[in-house]
């Protein structure tokens, strides 16, 4: 079987479904805060994901292990493995309620809109010493409007 963009077609319009999916070890994120610190928290992260993680000292390198697990995983949707990128222009934002979306800036904004992307889901999750994200992007395929 070969793998690729999944395709389905809805009433008017054809769609591509991509995914992007990644697994971080938060001992090793957390390994690199001691050893890099603030180096590290900025060439990576926003100041609004270096606030959030920084709002609870136990759960900091966790916080952070899923943001650069949804960042790889949002590369990985995108395509972008081959682009030069700012890790900050892939943002994970928290809602009123908690939820995680993202946030795209720069060239990672550039490729969405190439790639005619109409929706971005986000999941991040941990279990023990590990955090994941799966990234979903909705495409429109031709010239269909958004």
């Amino acid at each position: 079987m070969q793998s690729g963009p999944t395709q389905f077609t809805g009433p008017h319009r054809l769609r591509i479904l991509r995914t992007g999916t990644d697994l971080v070890q938060v001992s090793r994120i957390a390994e690199s805060l001691d050893n890099f610190g603030e180096k590290f928290v900025r060439r990576l992260f926003t100041e609004h994901e270096i606030a959030y993680a920084a709002s609870s000292e136990p759960l900091r390198a966790e916080r952070f292990a899923k943001r650069f697990a949804a960042k790889e995983a949002t590369i990985k949707a995108l395509e972008l493995t081959q682009v030069g990128l700012d890790w900050r222009q892939i943002e994970v934002l928290r809602d009123a309620t908690g939820h995680c979306t993202l946030g795209l800036h720069g060239v990672a904004r550039e490729a969405a809109e190439k790639a005619r992307v109409s929706e971005l889901s986000l999941s991040l999750s941990r279990d023990g010493d590990y955090a994941t994200a799966l990234v979903v992007a909705l495409c429109m395929r031709g010239n269909e409007p958004n």
